[in-house]
């Protein structure tokens, strides 16, 4: 673990978890619960994850969330936990609570037929185990590409995507091995800004991601909780902690489920 913001007294964070009368622990699913792969079907978490989870979901006064780009149907499926837990997905478009409502935006119907069209698209040009349709947008990877072929499909895609997005309203994202198409005023710092709404003001928070798609949440969380960026390779950002996964991730959820005991 790496301190990158020196006003950081990280056990005084978790003295007061351990008094603190509501816990919110927020986290992002692939680099951070999961390696990356190529085959984004098989992004399982890390071995000693999913029974660290199912313990701090049973965690008294405690709430864990995963906050995705993926849809919730596919982070449901991959952690495999006792319980499911609460998970924000498309980057907080669609929303499952613990006690399994789940809730989408209302997608006008040219967006959707946008999206359909896109996602033709992609299969016209071979692109479909690059491509990912969500109920909110459509996002394409070239995670495990030759850089040759990533670039063609960025470049091939940013050259569609303008026809898309004037005829949607849908905005061109990029994160870390991709770009996503859409809706727009989605993010994961809305995410964020809804959980804290939801708690308490004593509420100790932390957000745990490590995608650019994550600053939006580290920037929202700043001065209110900690937010823990967890890569392999440091990058700049606006979190508080560096975690290498996967030895201090498993440490700091260790240490997170010890002080909820």
């Amino acid at each position: 673990m790496k301190l990158l913001n020196s006003t950081l007294d990280l056990d005084a964070f978790f003295d007061r978890l351990r008094k603190a009368s509501q816990r919110v622990l927020l986290l992002d699913y692939d680099g951070t619960l999961a390696p990356f792969r190529a085959e984004r079907e098989q992004a399982a978490p890390y071995p000693r994850i999913p029974p660290l989870l199912d313990e701090i979901v049973q965690c008294r006064r405690s709430r864990l969330a995963i906050v995705s780009g993926r849809a919730t149907t596919a982070v449901a499926a991959l952690l495999g936990l006792k319980r499911t837990p609460e998970i924000f997905g498309s980057h907080g478009a669609e929303r499952l609570s613990i006690d399994g409502t789940y809730r989408s935006p209302t997608v006008p119907e040219a967006t959707r037929a946008v999206l359909g069209e896109a996602y033709r698209w992609a299969g016209d040009q071979g692109l479909q185990r690059q491509t990912e349709l969500k109920p909110a947008g459509i996002a394409f990877h070239w995670r495990g590409l030759e850089r040759e072929a990533a670039e063609r499909i960025r470049q091939s895609v940013r050259t569609q995507s303008s026809r898309w997005s004037d005829r949607s309203g849908l905005e061109l994202r990029e994160f870390d091995g991709g770009l996503e198409l859409r809706l727009p005023g989605i993010t994961k710092g809305d995410v964020v800004r809804t959980v804290l709404a939801e708690s308490d003001d004593q509420a100790v928070v932390a957000y745990l991601g490590d995608d650019t798609t994550d600053e939006d949440a580290f920037e929202t969380l700043a001065g209110r909780g900690l937010s823990i960026l967890v890569r392999t390779e440091l990058r700049p950002t606006k979190a508080d902690l560096w975690l290498i996964p996967p030895e201090d991730l498993v440490s700091f959820l260790h240490r997170w489920l010890e002080s909820c005991k």
